[in-house]
C-alpha cells in the first residue's frame, strides 16, 4: 500500500477548523481582489461560504461552486495583468475549497489546508512589489494554525513541489507548520 493509498480520518469539526484556518489566511487579501477589480462579487461569495461551513453550516454544494467562481475570477484577473488580484482570488477559492479536503495521504491535499495562506502571503507580496513580504504572512499563518490544523497537516504527506512563488511559500508554510507538530 503506497501513501497515496492511505486514508485520513477527518471529523466534520476539523474540517471546519481548517476551513476557518483557511479563511482567517484568505481574509486580509480580499480587500486587494476587491479594490483592483471592483464589481466581481466571486471571491468575496467564496469566502462567505467558507465562513457559513466553519460556522458550523453543512457542506453543500455552494463551497464547490463559488471556489470554482472564485478561480475563474483569478483567471480574469491574470489575464487584465492584475496579478496580485489573482492571487488573492486564488487564495479565497482555497478557502472554500478547504471544506473539501479529501482523505487521502496525497502531497496535493496540502493546498487544501495551506493554499490559501501562500496566494494570500503572494498578493501581499505582489501588492507590495517586495517579495519580503511574503515571509511575513507566512509566518502570521504559521502562529494562525492552532493545534487542529497542525494535527490534520501532519497526517498528510509535505507539500508538492512546484507552484512557482505561491509553491515556495506553501512549502514555507509547510514546514514551519509541521515544525509546531514537532516541537522543533
Amino acid at each position: 500500500m503506497t501513501a497515496a493509498d492511505r486514508t485520513i480520518d477527518l471529523s466534520a469539526a476539523e474540517l471546519r477548523a481548517v476551513t476557518a484556518y483557511a479563511l482567517a489566511c484568505a481574509e486580509p487579501a480580499l480587500s486587494i481582489f476587491e479594490r483592483d477589480c471592483p464589481g466581481d462579487p466571486r471571491p468575496r461569495a467564496a469566502l462567505d461560504e467558507a465562513r457559513r461551513f466553519a460556522a458550523g453550516g453543512r457542506r453543500t454544494k455552494e463551497l464547490r461552486v463559488t471556489a470554482l467562481a472564485a478561480h475563474r475570477a483569478a483567471r480574469a484577473a491574470q489575464e487584465l495583468r492584475r496579478d496580485a488580484a489573482a492571487d488573492a482570488a486564488r487564495a479565497a477559492g482555497h478557502a472554500a475549497a478547504a471544506a473539501y479536503l479529501h482523505p487521502l495521504a496525497q502531497a496535493t491535499q496540502v493546498r487544501h489546508i495551506l493554499g490559501s495562506a501562500a496566494h494570500g502571503a503572494r498578493a501581499a507580496e505582489l501588492d507590495a512589489g517586495d517579495d519580503r513580504v511574503g515571509a511575513e504572512h507566512v509566518e502570521r499563518a504559521r502562529r494562525l494554525a492552532g493545534p487542529v490544523v497542525v494535527g490534520v497537516l501532519a497526517r498528510y504527506p509535505g507539500a508538492p513541489p512546484g507552484g512557482g512563488r505561491a509553491g515556495e511559500l506553501l512549502r514555507e508554510l509547510d514546514a514551519a507548520v509541521r515544525r509546531l507538530a514537532t516541537g522543533r
